[in-house]
Order: C-alpha cells, then sequence, then structure tokens
C-alpha cells in the first residue's frame, strides 16, 4: 500500500508475503538535480536491499527527475526510470571503448620531460615503475602497477565486453563473473589519483628544470575524464539490464517448510533473495555469489587491518620517504612532513596544503573514523547511526587518496636521474605509507555498515514483541 505524506514521500507500510510484519519503507524522491545513471526497466514490485543498512523496498517506477533513498540511512537506493535503459549499451560501448584507446596511448608516450642544463630525461608510467623496481622498492611497484594500470584496464575491459554483447541483446559469456571483476577493480582503479599526482609532480619540478609536456600528459587527462563517465554505469543497474534483454531463469532454492527466513541482499548484484536464517550459507540466484546476511567476522577483521595500519602509521612519518643526492650538498632524506614545509616555504602552499591533506590528515582521519565506527558497533551503540553510516560513507570515499604522495614518489623518482647533478631515490618511508594505505583501504572494506543499524533494529522488533 501506498501513501504520500507531505515530504513527497511514499510509504509502504506492508509487504505481503514478507516474512516480517512491518517495514519501514518509503521512497524519498528528490528533484534538485537530473537523474544520469544507467537505466533499467524493473518490475513494480520487486524488491530491492540498502547497502549501508539492510532495510527491503518495494521498487517502484520514478520520473525523470526523481530519485529513490533509504528513509533509514539516506542512500541513494537507485536511479534508473521507468522509461528503459539510458544511456543505450551503444552509448556505453562508445564510452568504453574510446577509453581503452586512450588508456593504450597513456601507457605507449612519456608523460612530461625534464631538461636541466642540456641533460633532458623523460620517462612513461611503466619506466617510471621499472625504476623502482630495480630500486628494490617491489612492492611499492607492483602498488602502482596494479592500481595505476591493471585495475583500471580490467574496470574498463571488462565493462566494454559487457556492452558489446548487452548492444547484441545478449549477455557474453561470464557475464555474472565480468560484472563482479568490474565491482572489485573499482574499488583500486585510481586514474584520477594518479592525474592528480602528475599535476603535483609537473609543478614540483619546475623549480628544479624546464618542463615540458609530452602526449601522456594529455592521453591520462583525457583517461580520467572518460573514467568518471564509465563510471556511471553501475553493475547492480547492467545486472538488471541483462536481465531484461536476455531473461534467464533464476535458480532458486526455497528453504524447507516450517523453516525460518529472512530476506538477503546479494553485496555483488544486488538482487534479494529469500533465505533460511540458519544452516550452510546460500548463493544468489542470480550471480550465484555466496550470500551472508552481514560479512563473517567484519569487526575482528576490521581491527586487526585497523591496528596493523596504525603500527606503521609511525615509522611512514618518522623514515624518509625519499632521498635527494645532488652535487655539493649530499644526500638528504625528506619526511612526508618536511616536503610540506618544503613546498610551504617556496611559497607552493596550494601544493602543500593538498600534500598534507592526502598523507597526513586523510590517513590520521581514516584511522580515528574507522576506530570510532568499530568500538561504536562492537559496543552495539544506538547513538546516532545517521552520523555513523555518513562517517563511514566518508571514509569510503576519501581513502584512496591517500596514494598521491606515492605517485608523487614514483614519477619524481623516475624524472629526476641527472647522475652526478641531481638524484633522487624512494625512501623506506614511502614502502611504509604505501603498505598503509593499502591496510586502512583493506579494513574500510571488510567494515560491514549494516552494523550500526542492527541494534537499532533489534530494538524496534522487542518493542513489536
Amino acid at each position: 500500500m501506498l501513501h504520500q505524506n507531505s515530504h513527497n514521500t511514499y510509504d509502504i507500510a506492508i509487504l505481503s508475503g514478507v516474512p516480517f510484519a512491518l517495514f519501514p519503507l518509503s521512497i524519498n524522491l528528490s528533484s534538485r538535480s537530473r537523474v544520469r545513471g544507467a537505466c533499467v526497466r524493473m518490475r513494480e514490485g520487486e524488491l530491492i536491499g540498502c547497502h549501508d543498512c539492510g532495510q527491503v523496498y518495494r521498487w517502484r517506477p520514478l520520473a525523470r527527475r526523481e530519485r529513490a533513498r533509504c528513509t533509514q540511512c539516506r542512500k541513494e537506493l537507485y536511479r534508473w526510470q521507468a522509461a528503459g535503459p539510458t544511456p543505450h549499451p551503444n552509448t556505453m560501448m562508445a564510452v568504453t571503448l574510446g577509453a581503452v584507446l586512450v588508456w593504450l596511448i597513456a601507457q605507449c608516450f612519456p608523460i612530461v620531460s625534464l631538461n636541466l642544463e642540456g641533460m633532458v630525461t623523460s620517462v612513461t608510467l611503466l619506466q617510471s615503475i621499472g625504476v623502482l623496481w630495480h630500486e628494490r622498492m617491489q612492492i611499492i611497484a607492483a602498488l602502482v602497477f596494479f592500481c595505476a594500470i591493471v585495475f583500471p584496464l580490467l574496470d574498463l575491459g571488462a565493462l566494454l565486453y559487457v556492452a558489446t554483447g548487452l548492444a547484441r541483446g545478449r549477455r557474453v559469456p561470464g557475464f555474472d563473473l565480468l560484472l563482479r571483476i568490474v565491482q572489485a577493480a573499482r574499488h583500486w582503479a585510481m586514474t584520477e589519483v594518479l592525474m592528480m599526482g602528475i599535476l603535483v609532480t609537473v609543478i614540483k619540478m619546475t623549480s628544479l628544470a624546464r618542463v615540458a609536456p609530452h602526449p601522456g600528459l594529455f592521453a591520462f587527462g583525457a583517461l580520467t575524464l572518460l573514467s568518471a563517465l564509465a563510471m556511471r554505469y553501475d553493475p547492480r543497474a547492467l545486472w538488471a539490464l541483462g536481465d531484461q534483454v536476455a531473461p534467464r531463469r533464476m535458480q532458486r532454492v526455497a528453504p524447507a517448510p516450517g523453516t525460518p527466513t529472512e530476506y538477503v541482499s546479494c553485496h555483488a548484484c544486488g538482487l534479494v533473495n529469500l533465505c533460511a536464517c540458519r544452516g550452510p550459507a546460500a548463493r544468489c540466484a542470480r550471480c550465484a555469489t555466496r550470500l551472508h546476511r552481514r560479512i563473517p567476522d567484519s569487526i575482528k577483521r576490521t581491527w586487526a587491518l585497523l591496528i596493523s595500519a596504525a603500527l606503521l602509521y609511525i615509522p611512514a612519518n618518522i623514515l624518509p620517504i625519499m632521498y635527494t643526492t645532488s652535487l655539493g650538498s649530499g644526500s638528504e632524506g625528506d619526511t612526508i612532513m618536511s616536503g610540506v614545509k618544503l613546498f610551504w616555504d617556496t611559497n607552493s602552499r596550494g601544493l602543500a596544503i593538498i600534500i598534507f591533506v592526502a598523507s597526513i590528515f586523510v590517513p590520521v582521519g581514516k584511522l580515528i573514523a574507522l576506530t570510532v565506527l568499530v568500538v561504536t558497533a562492537q559496543l552495539r551503540s544506538r547513538r546516532a547511526p545517521l552520523r555513523r553510516t555518513r562517517l563511514y560513507r566518508i571514509v569510503e570515499f576519501i581513502g584512496r587518496w591517500s596514494m598521491l604522495d606515492i605517485f608523487v614518489v614514483t614519477l619524481t623518482v623516475a624524472l629526476v636521474r641527472f647522475n652526478a647533478v641531481a638524484t633522487i631515490t624512494a625512501g623506506p618511508g614511502a614502502l611504509a605509507f604505501g603498505v598503509v594505505v593499502v591496510l586502512t583501504m583493506f579494513a574500510s572494506s571488510q567494515f560491514d555498515p549494516r552494523l550500526i543499524w542492527d541494534p537499532i533494529e533489534a530494538r524496534e522488533e522487542g518493542e513489536r514483541t
């Protein structure tokens, strides 16, 4: 039953056939901005689940300037329209094909060149990674290689292959696996962070030598824009679109009669499955992903990763992140804070603020925020769940930007190779800091935000009974 209230929300009080007696369900429709996400036609009455709090909702069509939000945690549930899929798979194929071609150009051509009194150096991104590898910084080299090259290619390549099939009205072989690859690769693909790192490096190098741009610089700029466009294509919407263009029979396994059941949303494709409350973990009827009501051992895993990251953050700030060797000055080590101070003292205060925010403020803030989230979830606190959920979303959004300093080190070490005149090498602080970034990103992905809302739901169920 739908009830429209004064705040332009639609409250669906009772869901027939749902094992719970009552759902606090409503769909909030906001018309502040035009909806620009991937759109699919879905059957009215289909269930959808909220990723952040676990609430289950019935889908209903939206008008062009509307979007649906969870009334409990305010997360956007969907933004596709009832009119059909927009943009068309052909558009998606064109965008991703263009991004793949630009990716190839970006890898093959130098980014910039430095000219210091007739001595010229220029490098591609792959050559920069090779320099780190030969300096026995294999872990940092591998991290940059995967985050700046492999994962962006996996995202775009898999998306292009899926779009090719959808444009022809079919699902390609391995459709479900490919979309899961897209989801995983997007978490670690950092093209926009790399582009910011390139810009910081270029501005930094202007005080040392004459900098000349090369095609790789413009290619990475174009790749950043095209990757942002490709990010509009939500894998969950593509799963629903695949079911529309090529319907398939869901492999649903009904629980035994009399068994307590609950609805569990698949964390991969978003399909809401009816599962037994107890017993072995079931698999999603659409994509065959193993279903879990909550991430197994979420708090224990998050604590382990969080403590490891906090311990490594100490040497990451104490040890030099780079060594600079110049004629007449010998070798000097630069920590993260000394680099920030150098930018500030040389009137590059904008860069100093960027480096400070990305390398100091974001990691420390992320460690503190995750600690607050884990402690309150472990204590089953019922205080300010909406604020804590928003804090979790901020942590997820800003985590990748700590890689900025690692990309700057990678490019700087490869460019400043002027033999006895000036040479920069990576220090142990870069290794520690890179591991901190990885650990904090794993920690945020292991934390289950639905744990924030479990005590509230348990209290509400107790009050109803």
